[in-house]
């Protein structure tokens, strides 16, 4: 089964952006690492190409790519851009997290994955 992830216009504008400079096609690597301080912490990357097992997802004419450990983690979520008084950046909003951070950046699945630790950014 394929993993569902939504990708705002303002994500998909901003990643356009971020990008205009490159010359060769590139996507977006979404992914989730083991720490932060509710267990998980979220990641975004320029990458040029997927991996060999990563699922490939079109959202908003932006290459999305997922590692296998990643897609379970995020299934359902939307990535969004906010430009706002408190700044600025890519967001999660995660059906999946049970628990996140103030910082943001961090959440927990009601499997209790992850290892908690310092929530530095």
């Amino acid at each position: 089964m394929s993993p569902t992830v939504a990708l705002s216009d303002a994500a998909a504008a901003k990643f356009r952006d971020l990008t205009a400079a490159e010359t060769a096609s590139v996507g977006l690597r979404v992914y989730v690492t083991s720490g932060g301080c509710s267990g998980y912490r979220y990641g975004m990357m320029i990458e040029d190409a997927p991996r060999p097992d990563d699922a490939r997802l079109q959202l908003g004419g932006i290459e999305v790519y997922l590692d296998p450990q990643t897609a379970p983690l995020i299934d359902g979520a939307t990535i969004d851009y906010v430009d706002s008084l408190m700044g600025a950046g890519f967001t999660v909003d995660n059906p999946n997290a049970v628990a996140a951070c103030g910082c943001g950046s961090s959440f927990r699945t009601a499997d209790g994955g992850g290892s908690p630790g310092a929530c530095g950014r």
